[in-house]
Parts: C-alpha cells; structure tokens; sequence
C-alpha cells in the first residue's frame, strides 16, 4: 500500500502530466444580462443619487461641559465621483442629549470631493436646540467629514444664549435608495 502511495504520489514529478492548451477566443465575451435582456449595471460605478439613513452620535462640549447625543440623520446626495464637486446634497439630522435636557434638530449643506484621495467635505447648516423646560435656541453650525465606510465628523458652532460648541462625531450612512 505504501509503495502505490509512492508511485502515485512521484508521478508529477517525473513531468508526465497533461496540460490542455486553451483555445484563443474567437469571440469578444459576452455583456452581462439581466433576466429581462438588457445589460446588468456597473457595480463599480457609484454615481447616482442617494437617500442615506443611519444612526448618528457624538460628544460635545457645549455650555461648559461634555455631554453625549445619539439619534439619526436622514441625507440626499448625488454623488459623480469623476468629477472635483463629487458629492452634492442635503442632510436632515435629529439627536437627544443622554444627560441634558432636550436634543437638537438640524438641516445641513452637504458638499464633498475626491481629489484627497478619500471622499471628503464639509457641511454648513443651521439647527434648533430644543429643551422641555425652555425655548427653543437657534444655532448655525460647520463642519468636516471623512467617508471611510463609516463617517467620522468634527462639528464647530454656536447657540444663541449658550454659546460655542464643538461635536466629535460619527455618522454611520446607509444607502436607503439609489437613482441613476
């Protein structure tokens, strides 16, 4: 038995194996097709307009202290990668502060570009602090953003009677639906 293992095993290495030559196509291949007939689309090509929805949190100074939101932003954006404005849109956010009153509502300007490398821009935008127990406090805010597969986010502003604020954030965007 182990004498046949032997043969078997040695019989590569004396070169008598049989390789098949592949034959040259004749034919360009064929486009991918969908089940009704016409091609598939480019999986590679992310081009079109989006609606993301995804959970969003962040810490933030704001008043003297830190404290912590969490919530959701709701964006659409048209995203052509090939071009230097790559992303185009507007996002709705909404976050409840974990230890303070209230939470914070906000509709933002989203623009982004390629031409670092990563996608990556800036957001310009206006908000409303809410509270239980007062008026509701306008603020207007910036910030920058890097999409890694996740979004990672620093936010600078102001609110009206409370002053300056810094956001430390991440913004985790789902594509909800897509339009060429």
């Amino acid at each position: 038995m182990s004498a046949c293992f032997l043969g078997v095993m040695s019989a590569p290495a004396r070169g008598d194996q049989v390789i098949p030559d592949i034959p040259e196509r004749r034919t360009p291949p064929a486009t991918p097709r969908g089940p009704d007939g016409p091609p598939l689309p480019d999986v590679g090509n992310l081009d079109g307009t989006y609606l993301w929805l995804g959970p969003t949190g962040s810490a933030s100074r704001i008043d003297g202290e830190w404290d912590s939101t969490i919530g959701a932003e709701l964006a659409l954006v048209r995203v052509r990668e090939s071009r230097r404005l790559a992303v185009l849109g507007v996002s709705f956010g909404a976050t409840k502060w974990t230890q303070r009153d209230g939470g914070r509502l906000w509709l933002d300007a989203v623009i982004g570009t390629r031409a670092l490398g990563p996608s990556a821009g800036i957001t310009v935008g206006s908000f409303l602090e809410l509270a239980e127990l007062a008026r509701p406090r306008a603020g207007a805010s910036i910030g920058v953003w890097m999409f890694a597969g996740v979004t990672p986010y620093v936010r600078i502003g102001a609110v009206s009677e409370l002053g300056a604020f810094v956001d430390l954030g991440l913004h985790i965007a789902l594509p909800a639906w897509r339009w060429r």
